[in-house]
């Protein structure tokens, strides 16, 4: 077995697999995309063939009604297809709905792209699965001992106060998580959701099997009826509404620093921690991690010596299709 170190590499468009010609979550339109999930640093419009999981192609079409439907094409997890010579299987990152790990199989090798993963439970999405590979590729957004994610449902419960309360989440994947969370572990709470919400939430709707409970906000619905509404909003409203009166205000995030002059902290994230990390890699069982969004450095030092852990390689860009 032998591993090809510039198998994929990062350029300007996104991950590049010169081997079988595609990018993975391109930001700039290429002719052939496979796309992890529809968080906006990873799916773009414009690419000539998308292939995704129908979830993401779903919000990809929310969000950019102009991508032709043709262009699209839609892998069951667990499905085996090719892309010029290159195997490749999807598998659930339990990320968002629809999120997806990219295995990778080339002359025996198997590379594994995990894009933006979780291992905390999420009933709004499909949980993560475990598969081996020969290369890791990870994120490492919160790869520091120091960070650890506490438990979401007590995190949530914080929100069972009485007031109005005014939190910010971004609109796809943690507004649902969130409402989830609400409906079922502060079923008091009525969940108002901003108008940039509310496609997503009717996408997860028809996915999950029992239907979030919520309602779209009116300007009149904060200063009616009870003290028990959690109206929540975008981080651009949420930073517009700062100064707003007679409610208390979160903002849903694993980061630390967008905790800071809230009247509650929220430390809900859907990325893996440093022990969600050391765990995975123990099922993933690699010869080699290849690190990417984020900083891997911390993950280097740990495992000094046992195997190789690198940035994944950077290459020139150069224009191969537009």
């Amino acid at each position: 077995m032998n591993i090809i170190e510039d198998f994929l590499v990062r350029k300007e468009q996104g991950f590049y697999c010169s081997y079988g010609d595609f990018y993975i979550d391109p930001l700039y339109p290429v002719k052939h995309a496979v796309v992890s999930h529809a968080h906006g640093d990873h799916a773009s419009p414009g690419h000539k063939h998308i292939y995704c999981t129908q979830a993401t192609a779903e919000f990809i079409k929310l969000r950019h009604s102009k991508q032709p439907d043709q262009s699209f094409q839609l892998i069951p997890f667990d499905t085996y297809f090719e892309i010029n010579g290159v195997g490749i299987y999807l598998y659930p990152a339990g990320h968002i709905l629809g999120s997806a790990q990219i295995l990778m199989v080339y002359k025996g090798v198997r590379y594994l792209y995990t894009g933006d993963y979780k291992l905390q439970a999420d009933p709004t999405c499909e949980p993560i699965q475990f598969k081996e590979a020969d290369v890791l590729i990870t994120e490492t957004t919160f790869a520091n001992p120091a960070v650890k994610h506490p438990d979401p449902v007590q995190e949530i419960m914080k929100l069972a106060v009485p007031h109005n309360i005014l939190l910010g989440c971004y609109s796809l994947g943690k507004a649902q998580r969130i409402t989830a969370l609400l409906n079922e572990h502060c079923p008091e709470k009525e969940v108002l959701v901003h108008h940039s919400m509310l496609g997503m939430h009717k996408i997860y709707d028809r996915y999950l099997k029992a239907p979030m409970r919520y309602e779209l906000y009116n300007r009149k619905s904060m200063k009616d009826g009870s003290q028990n509404k959690i109206y929540l909003v975008p981080p651009l409203t949420f930073n517009s509404y700062r100064r707003a009166r007679n409610v208390l205000k979160a903002f849903a995030s694993g980061w630390e620093r967008l905790q800071a002059q809230n009247d509650i902290s929220l430390y809900l994230s859907d990325h893996v921690d440093w022990n969600d990390i050391l765990y995975f890699i123990e099922q993933v069982k690699p010869k080699a991690i290849w690190t990417i969004h984020g900083d891997g450095r911390v993950l280097q030092q740990h495992f000094h010596g046992k195997f190789e852990i690198r940035d994944i390689l950077s290459q020139t860009f150069s224009p191969d299709y537009c």
